[in-house]
């Protein structure tokens, strides 16, 4: 039993690793490859979230920031790049609600006593996800946006929720679960822009 656990623990960040390299070598490729690399970093973020992330303060924070550089870098090139007034602005809340949380773990990390670095870069998944983004012409650019805000949204809710319920961190487990209700609101407020039905 036990050995089954670890294995099913280890392999989303087995996936992981070898998706995020298949991802930095296609990101620039065509629309479909960048369609397949986005939905495949779907399901392994979600794995990802929902088992280690969730339980090791480790991997919780090098998840929560990860995914706060992500929001920060993708929300700035939504910014630049998007032409509707409604992405626009949400990738401007996104930069600036994103700057706070990652303020907000580096708070509770030093009162925590766990010792871990805070990542200064990207892992190769979420890397490719910004990859696909600037490699995508205007006409898909929005549409990917939005469809990347969802997934990374709802693999953020369920870190934090997660490791709100069940992480071994009494001091990071209180911020879990107070960043948990904003992720829960972004993900809603990503839902509801142009292009999130379909």
């Amino acid at each position: 039993m036990h050995s089954f656990r670890s294995a099913a623990l280890l392999c989303p960040l087995v996936l992981c690793a070898f998706i995020g390299t298949a991802r930095a070598q296609v990101a620039a490729q065509s629309k479909p490859t960048r369609d397949a690399g986005d939905a495949l970093s779907k399901p392994v973020g979600a794995a990802s979230a929902s088992t280690l992330g969730s339980v090791n303060s480790t991997l919780f924070v090098q998840n929560a920031a990860r995914s706060d550089m992500y929001e920060i870098s993708a929300g700035k090139l939504a910014e630049g790049r998007a032409s509707s007034p409604q992405i626009k602005a949400f990738a401007k809340q996104m930069v600036q609600a994103h700057t706070k949380t990652s303020a907000s773990l580096k708070t509770a990390l030093g009162k925590s006593g766990v010792k871990v670095a805070i990542p200064s870069q990207l892992d190769a998944r979420r890397q490719g996800l910004l990859d696909n983004l600037r490699a995508s012409p205007a006409d898909e650019f929005e549409k990917r946006y939005v469809a990347q805000q969802v997934a990374s949204h709802q693999e953020a809710l369920d870190l934090m929720q997660g490791f709100a319920e069940r992480g071994d961190n009494a001091v990071l487990k209180v911020a879990a679960a107070k960043t948990a209700p904003l992720v829960a609101e972004h993900l809603k407020m990503a839902k509801m822009l142009p292009g999130a039905g379909g």
